[in-house]
């Protein structure tokens, strides 16, 4: 029996290509070969280090042509050109009927792709009498749907490691097909779905394997990177997160010994990098000190690079794993914040407080960790207010803003009891700014998220001193990206108005709200650079805002903390809550 497992191509304004692994899959292939080794297992991934192509963007995301109208070259840049990143489907087809395989497992990982995972399967079925499966986080949220095609005969909802096996042992006669937990299928036209039962213990799922892979297919900076996990689902239950639909509720980890030999094997292959999945890595904060403990007395030179690409829980990290995490091989932190506001904190069922989080910034930055903060905006129970707070508060710390626009997906507890149709799929990507509310619209969070950018630009300036917003304005800049952000700038300063960069000259942003980036700007007061300096707000955040959005500095007292930015940050956590307490 020959099996071929698939990631498809995507279709969007932008890719990720540094997250790109199939390890999902990769651990399928190694399970199959563990348990079934008669059978062979071919992973072939479509999408990673195929190229793209511009495709015109569907009917349901049409009106982002108003949003992402021209290709700025501005370091303020959104998204413009639509694009297919992979293989095309006619060399995807050929490269099947090539390869001419028993079953054809296909991923279906996140909502907004499914079209193509569709596609992909509607090709096998054109050219080969194969059954189709599919798997992933989107076939575990909404199976009947993909069913509900007819180029799809199976699906398996949840972990798919032992469901897989099963599934092979079913094809081969060994088991009847009700015996194949987790399983979906149809029957005499009707929509079967077998019980969801427990995986394999993690330590008994063998180490996934790569070998239908290039040692440079994934790489970060350069250096080779391969993907692990050391545990599965989360502790925590946020309204906005989907994980448990895939992984349980039962929050399970690796033994120590079983990450350690997964990260030996690694480095014997020529891995330079690890990119931890997990979502939610360091929960049991012992283990991963122990953890951190080891790798340092194995790699005392820092020969392996750690990264976790996923984001970790600031909850879980004080003083002592902050400094292990760094010698170990950790330089870059990300933090989900996702929203200063406690009441959305609350509503979202976020365990998290800001003091945690301003403690583990400030002691991650003097370690000298780089620290990118994601927010999300956009919640459908938050404010424009709210939003706008967060990336103020953010702005005066030692982050990266990493700003996402919400979207719903399928079986997240935040869109129980919403309908969704097929066209909201398509829109379940930040891109998209899909949801609006009576509290905010699409141009607020268009802006916020623009507004993101020019926060960062500013933060990456290679400042030797602190300096005024408006001083810099009128200075000379050598780097000509550096030169055309600040031309935007002082044209704003000048106009209140914020314009693309583009080949024909400078075009107009109309769905850019001025007063929004003002009111982020005055709130914050300061923006805090990478470079350790401090740029001023001062009169910039007073131009053209009405006085009624203009806000003043809090009073700082003797607090005893270390710094008096820290003091500073702390106050206006005091204020922050007690406002939102009201």
């Amino acid at each position: 029996m020959k099996v071929i497992l698939i990631q498809p191509p995507v279709q969007d304004f932008y890719d990720t290509d540094v997250r790109l692994q199939p390890i999902g899959l990769c651990y399928l292939k190694a399970t199959v070969n563990k348990y079934l080794p008669g059978v062979e297992v071919i992973v072939k991934d479509y999408h990673g280090g195929c190229g793209r192509n511009t495709v015109p963007i569907p009917k349901e995301l049409q009106y982002l042509s108003n949003y992402y109208p021209v290709a700025d070259k501005s370091p303020f840049s959104t998204f413009h050109q639509y694009y297919h990143f992979g293989r095309s489907f006619d060399e995807i087809e050929a490269d099947i009927v090539e390869i001419q395989p028993d079953v054809v497992g296909i991923s279906s990982l996140f909502t907004p792709y499914y079209r193509e995972a569709l596609e992909v399967a509607a090709r096998v079925k054109r050219r080969l009498k194969v059954p189709v499966l599919i798997g992933g986080s989107h076939a575990s949220a909404a199976p009947e749907s993909l069913l509900s095609w007819p180029h799809v005969d199976y699906v398996i909802r949840g972990e798919g490691e032992k469901p897989f096996v099963e599934f092979l042992r079913f094809l081969r006669g060994q088991r009847r097909i009700e015996e194949v937990p987790n399983l979906a299928y149809k029957k005499d036209g009707e929509v079967y779905f077998n019980p969801i039962a427990d995986n394999l213990p993690l330590d008994d799922l063998p180490i996934p394997d790569l070998s239908d892979f290039q040692l440079s297919s994934c790489d970060l900076a350069g250096k080779p990177m391969a993907f692990m996990v050391t545990s599965r689902s989360c502790p925590h239950k946020c309204s906005f997160c989907s994980v448990h639909t895939t992984f349980g509720t039962n929050y399970r980890r690796r033994s120590l010994e079983n990450v350690l030999e997964e990260i030996e094997l690694r480095h014997q292959q020529g891995y330079q990098v690890i990119d931890f999945e997990d979502d939610n890595l360091t929960y049991y904060k012992s283990t991963f000190k122990e953890l951190c403990r080891r790798l340092i007395a194995r790699f005392p030179n820092r020969e392996m690079e750690f990264v976790a690409m996923n984001g970790i829980s600031y909850l879980s990290l004080d003083d002592e794993l902050l400094e292990l995490m760094f010698a170990a091989g950790f330089s870059q932190l990300n933090l989900a914040l996702v929203s200063s506001d406690k009441t959305v904190r609350e509503t979202t069922k976020r365990p998290h407080t800001l003091d945690a989080y301003l403690k583990v910034v400030h002691r991650a930055g003097r370690l000298g960790f780089k620290i990118v903060s994601y927010q999300i905006l956009g919640l459908p129970n938050e404010s424009l207010a709210s939003m706008i707070q967060t990336l103020a508060f953010n702005a005066r710390l030692p982050v990266l803003l990493g700003a996402s626009p919400f979207y719903l997906t399928p079986a997240s507890p935040i869109s129980r009891g919403i309908g969704l149709t097929e066209a909201d799929y398509v829109r379940a990507r930040l891109t998209a700014m899909a949801v609006e509310t009576d509290e905010f619209r699409r141009e607020d969070i268009y802006t916020l998220f623009i507004t993101t950018r020019i926060i960062n630009f500013l933060k990456g300036l290679p400042l030797t001193s602190s300096a005024d917003l408006m001083e810099l304005l009128h200075q000379t800049w050598s780097d000509p990206r550096t030169r055309i952000g600040f031309g935007l700038l002082k044209t704003f300063a000048e106009t209140n108005r914020l314009y693309f960069s583009t080949k024909r000259g400078l075009i107009e942003n109309r769905k850019f709200k001025p007063e929004l980036l003002l009111r982020v700007l005055s709130e914050a007061g300061e923006i805090a650079c990478q470079s350790g300096k401090t740029i001023s707000i001062g009169r910039f955040g007073r131009l053209h805002i009405p006085k009624r959005y203009q806000t003043f500095p809090l009073p700082l007292g003797d607090t005893g903390l270390s710094s008096r930015a820290e003091a500073r940050d702390l106050r206006f956590l005091a204020t922050l809550e007690m406002t939102q307490e009201e």
